[in-house]
């Protein structure tokens, strides 16, 4: 599952017949910070979010389970509206010791000279 926040909506006249009666959001693809990642898709909505929730949507074979028995074709389903997000913070790679003047030495066998 993927987080994301609705933007916008999608109105579509001529679509697949297994598609009728579905609602398309546009989702900007957030990361657990919060901040905007990626490109902005097409979900249909299992769960009648709005504009500026923060939603969790599924991708593949999955995204067409919430409207089984039908078999919706669709790629992206909103299956949550997300009421709070607490993450960590993250805790900075402790830095690497320096490297030494040089380099490695080599061995006598794979030294080149006379």
């Amino acid at each position: 599952m993927t987080l994301g926040r609705v933007i916008g909506r999608v109105w579509a006249s001529a679509k697949n017949p297994g598609l009728e009666g579905l609602r398309f959001l546009f989702v900007q693809p957030l990361t657990p910070e919060l901040k905007p990642t990626g490109r902005r898709l097409i979900c249909t909505d299992s769960m009648g979010a709005g504009p500026g929730e923060l939603v969790y949507w599924v991708r593949g074979k999955e995204a067409s389970f919430p409207f089984l028995p039908a078999e919706a074709p669709t790629d992206n389903t909103i299956v949550g509206i997300v009421d709070s997000v607490h993450v960590a913070p993250r805790v900075p790679a402790p830095a690497a010791p320096p490297e030494t003047r040089g380099g490695a030495r080599r061995s006598a066998k794979g030294s080149r000279g006379c």
